[in-house]
C-alpha cells in the first residue's frame, strides 16, 4: 500500500485485567497472606513499521512484557503500590519500542465500602 501522506499518532497497546497475586502492604496480615492485584498496562509506540511490512521485529513484544510482569509481581514482596506500580512502569519502558507507559494496579477489598484502590503512573521518552 502506498503511503497517502497520512499523519498517524502513536498506537497502543493494553494489556487488560491482569490478575496477579501478590504480598503486598505492611500490616502482619498482608505480611503473611498473598492479595489479588488487578494490573492494567497502556503502552503507546509506532506500529506502523510492523503493520506495514507485517514485521515481526518491528512489533512491541507484549507477551514478554507480561511475563516479566507477571514474574516481577509474584516473586516480590511490596510494602507499597507505589512501589509495585513504579516496577510495573520500569518494565514497559525497558522495552525500547515503548515511547509512553501507564501502568495502573488495582488492590480489591483494600478499604471497607470500596470495590478497590488503585494507582496509576507514567513515563514517556521521545519517539524515535
Amino acid at each position: 500500500m502506498a503511503n497517502d501522506g497520512l499523519q498517524r499518532p502513536l498506537s497502543r497497546i493494553h494489556i487488560k485485567d491482569l490478575r496477579l497475586r501478590t504480598f503486598i502492604g505492611f500490616n502482619d496480615e498482608e505480611q503473611r497472606k498473598r492479595q489479588d492485584v488487578v494490573v492494567n498496562i497502556r503502552i503507546d509506540y509506532d506500529a506502523l513499521p510492523a503493520a506495514r511490512g507485517d514485521a515481526v521485529a518491528e512489533a512491541l513484544d507484549y507477551k514478554t512484557i507480561t511475563k516479566e510482569v507477571i514474574a516481577h509481581v509474584e516473586d516480590n514482596r511490596f510494602l507499597l503500590l507505589e512501589k509495585l506500580v513504579n516496577d510495573l512502569v520500569e518494565i514497559a519502558m525497558a522495552h525500547r519500542p515503548a515511547v509512553q507507559a501507564e501502568v495502573e494496579v488495582d488492590k480489591p477489598h483494600a478499604l471497607r465500602f470500596s470495590d478497590s484502590v488503585s494507582l496509576t503512573m507514567s513515563a514517556s521518552r521521545a519517539p524515535r
